[in-house]
């Protein structure tokens, strides 16, 4: 695979350091891989957008799942998340993420992080969608993410490895022979560097989060802009699986013009026995599915959205009033709070929910080692696509793939020796490759995609916002063409420059898939077809800019790298 040449219009590089691994994101999947590849003695650096706790991980509420309790196995999470996958996991990644995922989680504790634990020192387990057993794990009631932040940002600091804060990424660097050498970035605010600089590095691991920020309500933070899947795209990498995008069932509904990062109400609420009920107070879950309120997330959205429809309502309520003060205060203190600074007591009403854009199941096209189709360039974490995730993830199958899936690339590269290997990037172009979009136009990607993309999708939805994001890559284009120039370098501009890229390749891969499976639904193709669809859609930027979209012939992925390529 080779580079498209596409860089984002930016200064050249003020400055640059030296290290034998770049981890780009400081989220469970990032500083995992960080700190795995430190104690293997390499030299690394840690590149994140805001602070090291600002990502998505420390928002996460429910927990991390894995097969940690009495009774449980390996084998029964393994069937879990096949199921919720619809067809389309990968059965190797899954094996991987289930079996070597409790030692993962062991080592975690090890590492500092606190689970709630009952009286006798036992982990206490709850239940979510689609898991037929108690196997999540949680810490502070529902601030799991925010307990596994602060002991990997602890254990970071501890081993006082170097860190960048505030640091958008910007491009891949290359070597003549198209290998990783590194990143470009850009620092903002004070700090030992500023502005545009770069990190040589022979690795560069991508753990920048999701691209939730696409949309125009989700309950991502406001960094989650795509910024890794578009680097990598790029950099020539594939993605695959991007059309799979879960909207979490169950955010706190704001009003019909909410917009940006909204309160998740999470669904350890509905697995400690909360109720969906409509405005009657009538259980529409009951004889959709066997598990009712806890089915995967993609029926309960589905369910949501269709009973919305039929009441002519902007939201369903979460019934949960039977827990009591008490159990409110102990087990979801976050979530009681977050209601009631919005003017919700879940104590004593139901709780307006409405779904939101939450996860993408699909990203960087990578192996089980974390390896993507460019030599040294890494991925984890939910940038990447490692199979695990099908066409929806199994609830708190996130943490978790984080976690094991980091691991593993630190194990390969330290192994491989990729690591000794001296990184000659080629310069930067003079002449700026891509366009930058001025700041609003991120807006407009906003509405067209939850216009045209959102939990209901059609041929003419997609084909309408396809058009309307092809204008903006357009007009983009034509001033540059006209007059040379381009809106000017900065966060906003190159944040919006890749929420359209990203948004291009979702919309894309979603008109390819004629079919409706696990968050993706096609109202026009309402049911799923494995003859025809049980298949991956792997998209790559050509050099023009362009998008080109392969299905693959079976559900497995193919090799990422030629075996000659690999190291």
């Amino acid at each position: 695979m080779t580079s498209t040449g596409i860089r984002l219009h930016a200064p050249a590089p003020g400055w640059s350091i030296d290290a034998d691994v770049v981890v780009v994101g400081s989220g469970v999947a990032g500083l995992t891989a960080a700190l795995r590849c430190e104690a293997a003695g390499l030299t690394t650096v840690v590149v994140t957008k805001a602070r090291l706790d600002d990502g998505s991980t420390r928002w996460a509420q429910g927990g991390i799942a894995a097969a940690l309790g009495e009774g449980d196995t390996p084998e029964q999470h393994f069937d879990d998340t096949l199921v919720a996958g619809a067809g389309l996991c990968d059965e190797e990644a899954v094996r991987i993420l289930v079996t070597e995922g409790p030692d993962a989680v062991r080592r975690l504790i090890a590492t500092g992080a606190q689970f709630d634990e009952s009286t006798d020192g036992v982990l206490e387990l709850t239940r979510e969608g689609g898991h037929h057993r108690r196997r999540i794990a949680h810490a502070g009631g529902d601030a799991t993410g925010a307990e596994i932040s602060r002991a990997l940002v602890e254990a970071v600091r501890a081993r006082g490895m170097r860190t960048i804060e505030n640091a958008l990424v910007l491009d891949l660097l290359t070597d003549a022979e198209g290998r990783t050498a590194g990143v470009t970035l850009h620092v903002m605010g004070e700090g030992q560097h500023d502005g545009v600089g770069a990190v040589h590095a022979p690795a560069v691991v991508l753990a920048t989060g999701g691209m939730g920020q696409v949309f125009s309500a989700t309950t991502n933070p406001a960094v989650s802009t795509g910024d890794g899947v578009a680097l990598a795209l790029r950099a020539g990498a594939e993605v695959s699986d991007l059309e799979f995008v879960q909207f979490h069932p169950t955010v706190l509904f704001l009003g019909p013009d909410a917009e940006g990062q909204q309160p998740l109400v999470s669904e350890a609420v509905r697995g400690e026995g909360a109720h969906l009920v409509d405005a009657d107070g009538v259980r529409f879950m009951l004889g959709q599915h066997e598990l009712a309120e806890l089915a995967p997330r993609d029926i309960v959205a589905k369910g949501i959205m269709r009973r919305m429809r039929e009441n002519d309502a902007e939201h369903m309520y979460l019934d949960a009033r039977h827990f009591g003060a008490e159990m409110w205060e102990r087990r979801f203190p976050t979530i009681l709070a977050a209601c009631r600074a919005h003017g919700i007591d879940p104590v004593t009403q139901p709780v307006p929910v409405a779904p939101a854009a939450h996860y993408a199941s699909g990203g960087v096209r990578t192996d089980s080692h974390g390896r993507t189709t460019v030599p040294g360039l890494y991925a984890c974490g939910e940038v990447a696509c490692t199979g695990v995730h099908g066409a929806n993830r199994l609830a708190s199958n996130s943490l978790l793939e984080g976690l094991v899936y980091a691991e593993r690339i630190a194990a390969d590269i330290a192994s491989t020796g990729l690591h000794a290997r001296v990184p000659q990037p080629l310069p930067t172009a003079e002449r700026p490759a891509h366009p930058l979009l001025p700041p609003e136009a991120r807006f407009a990607v906003q509405r067209i995609m939850s216009r045209g993309a959102g939990v209901l999708r059609s041929e003419a939805s997609l084909a309408d916002a396809a058009d309307r994001l092809d204008r903006l890559h357009a007009d983009a284009r034509d001033a540059l063409d006209e007059n040379g120039k381009t809106a000017e370098p900065g966060v906003d501009t190159w944040e919006a420059t890749n929420l359209l890229c990203v948004a291009r390749v979702l919309v894309a891969a979603a008109r390819q898939r004629e079919e409706t499976r696990g968050c993706h639904w096609r109202e026009d193709r309402p049911e799923r077809d494995d003859t025809a669809w049980r298949r991956h859609i792997v998209v790559r930027l050509n050099p023009d800019r362009s998008l080109a979209v392969r299905t693959t012939d079976t559900t497995d992925f193919p090799p990422t790298l030629p075996q000659a390529q690999e190291q």
